[in-house]
């Protein structure tokens, strides 16, 4: 074991490789993490992607967006705007079929839900630990002890 060293201030130093979050903290985070694999948000998710990859019709016309967006690339390459701005109508007339359909559009949905889930439950963490923290912005406790 190597010696544990200490800055002036007396707090420990710890190289990249002594930094290992506690056992306790990654079983909490994995805990927390099946669980909101397990939420009906995630679990709707999950049932609407598959059906959206099992269905032909969604399938082609992402493919058909893709293959304009390509196409894109290739006439902005070329400086040609006429084109980029009608292939572009083209690609938004394509998204509309495609929002048209209920399970892509409840698919939008579930992600944002699980996006909210997922901010909620990082402003969760973020204001417990705040909350004891307690650290006043820009003070030094020590001057001495401050970069």
């Amino acid at each position: 074991m190597s010696e544990q060293k200490f800055t002036d201030c007396g707090m420990e130093l710890y190289t990249n490789t002594e930094m290992i979050v506690s056992e306790d903290i990654l079983g909490k985070a994995k805990e927390l993490a099946e669980m909101l694999s397990a939420s009906n948000e995630v679990q709707f998710f999950q049932q609407a992607e598959k059906q959206i990859s099992g269905n032909d019709q969604i399938q082609t016309l992402i493919s058909a967006i893709k293959k304009k967006q390509k196409e894109i690339v290739a006439f902005q390459s070329f400086q040609n705007q006429k084109m980029v701005d009608k292939i572009e109508g083209e690609i938004d007339a394509l998204q509309e079929q495609l929002d048209a359909i209920p399970i892509v559009s409840e698919f939008k949905q579930s992600q944002e839900d699980i996006n909210y889930l997922l901010q909620l439950v990082m402003g969760v963490i973020r204001d417990s630990i705040s909350e004891k923290i307690n650290v006043e912005e820009g003070e030094a406790v020590n001057s001495s002890c401050s970069d």
